[in-house]
Parts: C-alpha cells; sequence; structure tokens
C-alpha cells in the first residue's frame, strides 16, 4: 500500500478499514464478542472507537494462521470448546449482513465448518518464467473468502495439530489437515479484500452502492 501505516487502520471515509469490518460482524446479533488480534507492539487499535463487544488481543504472529492459534489461545476459557468462532479479515469491510447470516445458518449446521467463497469465473492461467505453462481447468474452482467459520475446538486443533498448518494461509487449509471438508457458501464479489491503493476506492464505490457509506 506504500502508507505510513498497517492497511487495516487506513480511512475508509468516517471510519478505518478495521473498524468497518468489525461493524460488518456486529450486524448480526449472534455475534457475542470480536476479539481483535493484533501485533504485540501495536498502539493504534487501542486509540479506535470500538463498541463495547469488541476486545483487542496484543497476541499477534508472523503469519495469518499463527495470529488466529495465538488468539484461541488466549480465548481459552472465555469461549466453550463447542462455541463457533468466525475469522473474519481485517481488509474485508464489504461483507454484507445476508451473507454473514447465511454464513452462520449454513455452516452452523455443518461439523466441518463453513466459509464464504465464490466459484471461479475466469479462465485461469499457470505461469512458468512468465509465460504460460497450464490452462487450468477452472471447473470446482472457489474462490475462498472470510469469514470462516468453525467450533473453537475443531479450528484449535487444527492450528495446533501441525506445524504445516501455521502457514496455512486460511483457517479451512488448516481444517483440512484434520480430514474434515468445510462446506462452501456462496458469498459476494463485493467481499473484495483490499490489497492495493485502487482497491480502497472500489471499496468506497461498494459501501456507497450498499448505503453503508
Amino acid at each position: 500500500m506504500r502508507a505510513d501505516r498497517p492497511k487495516q487502520y487506513l480511512s475508509l471515509g468516517s471510519s478505518t478499514l478495521l473498524e468497518r469490518s468489525v461493524q460488518c460482524l456486529l450486524a448480526d446479533v449472534r455475534v457475542a464478542r470480536v476479539f481483535i488480534v493484533v501485533a504485540p507492539e501495536d498502539c493504534i487499535a487501542a486509540t479506535l472507537a470500538l463498541p463495547a463487544r469488541c476486545e483487542i488481543l496484543a497476541a499477534g504472529g508472523a503469519t495469518r494462521a499463527e495470529s488466529v492459534r495465538n488468539g484461541l489461545r488466549v480465548v481459552h476459557g472465555i469461549a466453550g470448546r463447542d462455541d463457533w468462532i468466525l475469522v473474519h479479515d481485517a481488509a474485508r469491510p464489504c461483507l454484507e449482513p445476508v451473507e454473514l447470516a447465511a454464513l452462520i445458518d449454513e455452516g452452523g449446521l455443518d461439523e466441518h465448518g463453513g466459509l464464504l467463497a465464490t466459484p471461479l469465473s475466469d479462465t485461469v492461467k499457470r505461469e512458468h518464467q512468465g509465460r504460460v505453462a497450464q490452462t487450468v481447468e477452472r471447473a470446482g474452482l472457489w474462490r475462498a473468502q472470510t469469514p470462516q467459520f468453525f467450533r473453537i475446538d475443531t479450528l484449535r486443533r487444527a492450528l495446533e495439530r501441525s506445524a504445516n498448518a501455521t502457514t496455512a494461509t486460511d483457517e479451512a487449509a488448516a481444517v483440512e489437515m484434520l480430514g474434515l471438508h468445510p462446506r462452501l457458501i456462496a458469498g459476494s464479489p463485493s467481499n473484495i479484500k483490499v490489497t492495493t491503493a485502487g482497491d480502497l476506492r472500489l471499496a468506497e464505490a461498494i459501501l456507497k452502492q450498499q448505503g453503508r457509506w
């Protein structure tokens, strides 16, 4: 992003990306608490005007999987092993309530858990040294999003069980290492992950279209 702060603290209208992503989760009354996992040296999160149901955990790791694992260790004893947990990217501020509700409704009926995702519609190329090496068959391929939704004990076991799990790029990949098959729940292409400066402008346009600006 070439910014002077981590991207989750960049402004998107009157709020930061992080604040908007938290508001997305709190749109569903079934979300009892939101734990925000940040780096131990983070000094910005505590300055935000976060709702009362939010708690900052200075337990972030070097990777996403480590941060989630460390966060689960901290909340051990607060949440029961059979409780469900949503893991959401701080840089996905355009999640709509209907998508979150569908994930909780459908994922909560499946002991393997679930995640929002969208089927691929583009033609996919595998690259080698700057050239097309292969055209990948896209049938059955989905683009993973967040939130991802699992029982706490399932996700904890997935992230603690194997060193490979700490390099997993999403929670579903770690859960798959347990031999489980999380349910794919159709999300929306508007649930973008802000990665570049152009994505910030796109997120603004999406939020305005949703009437949430």
